[in-house]
């Protein structure tokens, strides 16, 4: 029998629902979750859903559960966009968390700052946040730290003449830009500057050059995706017996499977605690963080945790600490209270930023790591 709902009843389920929406803190999420960064995006996405469920069953933030709405832009910066725009004018959220390439972060920045909605990157470049953008933020190290911290590491073996393989990609093309703006100051020359396209299948022509140059000590390869894996197997095929640096953008188990052990044994690269957790000492600030969401990420997924889940991981203490602080959640309170956070533990590092620093993490964040046999150690 069909039953129809009186108006009484019909305005107090109305009622019922506006207040249960009113008791809600509406976040987005626009993520590279399948695609070419879907390497990048997938724990992204299952990390954000796994921190809101373990948030909302604890009472939520101030006793208002969190709803997330997330979208899979696919490493289109277009279609981030459009994301964007719709979580922003459709879903009504007070903040968003994504950006999983730079190009996807590049556009979401423009929609959140144009609707002064509060956006925290998980990208690298650091056109991200430099110069500083009153509503944007974000998680991983900025390619032009991870450019000073591997010139850090070639001073200290005594490295002074380099080539470089970068990728065109917007991650790529960024770095390589960076590195050698900054490379000097180390005293460093780069006397071989090759690129690669993101769909190029082999770099042995590239890694041919860079062997006949005269001089050159170390290789590094600014880039992301299969890309890094390919140079790092051509460049064992062609036994070229110098060291070879990879970036923070391949900082993952991912790249040692692609690359292979035995390729990939030795490479050395700028990486964050997750990689090493259990290889850090009792009292490290960042080890309850990392060891809480190792354990959790890995309970969850069944596959291990890594990098790149880590800036989603971030991202969201960040965003829920400044709402938790502000007591509101109106995007201009959370941007204040995002730009205030101090000395706050996280996977990547330990954050303070400031109105002048949207990112809040120094070189010392980063670990030099290198692949021995398969696993990640330490460089000392």
């Amino acid at each position: 029998m069909q039953k129809t709902l009186t108006t009484t009843a019909l305005a107090t389920l109305l009622a019922l629902g506006a207040t249960a929406a009113s008791a809600e803190i509406r976040i987005g999420a626009s993520v590279s979750a399948t695609g070419p960064a879907a390497f990048l995006g997938d724990p992204e996405a299952k990390t954000l859903e796994m921190l809101v469920e373990q948030i909302n069953e604890n009472g939520g933030i101030n006793g208002e559960e969190i709803a997330l709405t997330l979208y899979d832009d696919g490493g289109d910066p277009n279609k981030a966009r459009t994301f964007a725009t719709r979580l922003i004018e459709d879903d009504e959220v007070v903040a968003i968390i994504g950006g999983s390439t730079t190009g996807t972060s590049m556009s979401i920045l423009s929609v959140a700052e144009d609707n002064e909605i509060p956006f925290i990157s998980l990208a690298g470049a650091i056109e991200i946040i430099d110069p500083v953008k009153p509503f944007t933020f974000k998680t991983p190290h900025t390619d032009r730290m991870a450019c000073q911290k591997i010139f850090e590491d070639m001073q200290k073996r005594q490295i002074t003449t380099i080539g470089m393989i970068s990728g065109t990609d917007g991650f790529g093309a960024s770095m390589q830009a960076q590195c050698k703006d900054v490379v000097g100051e180390y005293g460093i020359t780069v006397a071989a500057d090759e690129t690669y396209n993101p769909t190029d299948a082999d770099m042995t022509t590239q890694l041919t050059k860079i062997r006949n140059t005269e001089g050159v000590q170390a290789v590094l390869n600014p880039g992301f995706g299969q890309g890094p894996s390919i140079v790092t197997r051509n460049y064992r095929q062609l036994a070229i017996d110098l060291p070879l640096y990879q970036s923070h953008g391949v900082a993952s188990d991912g790249f040692i499977e692609l690359a292979g052990a035995e390729a990939a044994e030795g490479v050395r690269l700028p990486g964050t605690a997750l990689l090493i957790a259990d290889q850090l000492p009792e009292g490290d600030p960042q080890k309850p963080v990392v060891d809480a969401y190792k354990t959790a990420f890995e309970e969850k997924t069944g596959t291990s945790v890594g990098t790149f889940g880590g800036y989603a991981h971030d991202a969201f203490l960040i965003l829920t600490d400044a709402i938790t602080r502000a007591g509101s959640a109106e995007p201009q309170a959370i941007r204040d209270a995002i730009e205030t956070t101090s000395g706050l533990a996280g996977t990547t590092g330990v954050y303070t930023m400031s109105a002048d620093n949207h990112l809040g993490l120094d070189l010392s964040a980063f670990r030099m790591l290198e692949i021995k046999g398969g696993e990640w150690t330490v460089v000392e």
